[in-house]
């Protein structure tokens, strides 16, 4: 089965990813084949560089093919990205200050992302 996360409720990266979801992730024992994970919100920062849950999930994601995706908007206005807010939905804003493989965007970019490895399930948490 193929999930993709929404990170989108407080604390839910600091929390549920970070103490649940990713020691699974690196355990191996998931349960599921993630393909995605977007991030709203102050959730973004957990994908700041030199995070620890960051730098861990930017390894596991690198090694099993897993997208992560930061809101285009929620990005550029905690400084983690360049563009202008115009922009946001194009696929033109750019991370900055973000772990590797890390990219911005919003709906139609996630959607376009997500069409090669189509989860079966998308879980908001």
């Amino acid at each position: 089965m193929k999930v993709a996360y929404v990170f989108a409720t407080n604390m839910a990266s600091t929390y549920k990813l970070a103490t649940m979801i990713l020691p699974q992730l690196e355990r191996g024992d998931h349960g599921a084949h993630v393909v995605g994970m977007m991030f709203f919100d102050d959730n973004v920062f957990s994908l700041r560089a030199g995070d620890p849950v960051g730098e861990r999930l930017a390894r596991v994601a690198k090694q099993h093919g897993v997208l992560l995706m930061v809101c285009d908007q929620c990005a550029l206005r905690r400084g983690l990205a360049e563009g202008t807010f115009d922009a946001c939905g194009t696929g033109s804003v750019t991370p900055k200050g973000l772990v590797d493989g890390v990219v911005c965007g919003c709906f139609p970019q996630l959607y376009a992302a997500l069409a090669e490895a189509m989860p079966d399930h998308v879980i908001t948490l």
